[in-house]
């Protein structure tokens, strides 16, 4: 197999594309399927869903842990491990995923409301907006940090009466495995303390690219929800 870092760059971008596709058909076909269902454990869901992606694609590995959180566990940022829950009938429910495709990364996340709660389907129809409203203040700024995103989300998030629910919002993004090769420096983080231009080569020479997360919580009520995909392409 070729050496993935030795790909040009539309190669590379395209494949992170690809990536991205299958997982939004894998998200689909969750929600198709109705894995997410009460009285389900989420580490019973988070194995259905490894499954699936096995059964669609063939895929076996995933890059970070498979997350599936509902209820007061959605406020959890995902370096937490909180205790498994089973899903109730009106409940919340999010999963975040990175299943490697043909050795590049994908990571996504999206956000299940059962039953009909107003605030949580409120809080589900804020996180896309709040996603591309982030994406489009990114793009208006060719010199733009990883600081200045984040405060920015930050904002959008309590300008619509919620908080944020992790330090970051967002990461680098690449051939398996980038946390290897870009460790933990704040500088692979969308992050208050990240004062680099988003916009830049990483120390192999090739052009960054982003993951942007949305964790959106109601701390007095006990529930989030969590949105996140490539922001740069």
């Amino acid at each position: 197999m070729a050496d993935p870092t030795a790909d040009d760059e539309p190669t590379r971008a395209a494949r992170l594309l690809d990536a991205q596709a299958k997982a939004e058909r894998l998200f689909a076909e969750i929600g198709a399927r109705g894995l997410i269902a009460p009285g389900a454990g989420e580490r019973e869901v988070s194995d259905r869903v490894r499954d699936l992606a096995n059964e669609l694609f063939g895929t076996t590995r995933h890059w970070h842990k498979r997350v599936v959180r509902s209820g007061p566990n959605t406020l959890k940022p995902y370096r937490e491990n909180p205790p498994d829950r089973v899903i109730g009938a009106d409940d919340i429910v999010f999963a975040d995923f990175g299943p490697i495709f043909e050795e590049y990364e994908a990571d996504f996340g999206r956000t299940f409301v059962l039953g009909g709660d107003p605030d949580k389907h409120r809080l589900r129809a804020d996180l896309p907006r709040i996603f591309a409203a982030g994406r489009s203040f990114f793009e208006s700024d060719p010199h733009i940090t990883g600081a200045r995103l984040y405060a920015e989300v930050a904002r959008l998030a309590a300008e619509s009466g919620w908080e944020l629910g992790g330090w970051h919002a967002g990461h680098l993004v690449g051939e398996f495995p980038h946390e290897w090769i870009e460790g933990a420096d704040v500088e692979s983080y969308i992050a208050p303390a990240n004062d680099t231009p988003l916009r830049r080569t990483d120390r192999a020479g090739r052009r960054c690219h982003w993951i942007l997360e949305i964790h959106l919580i109601d701390g007095e009520r006990e529930f989030g929800g969590f949105h996140e995909e490539l922001l740069t392409l």
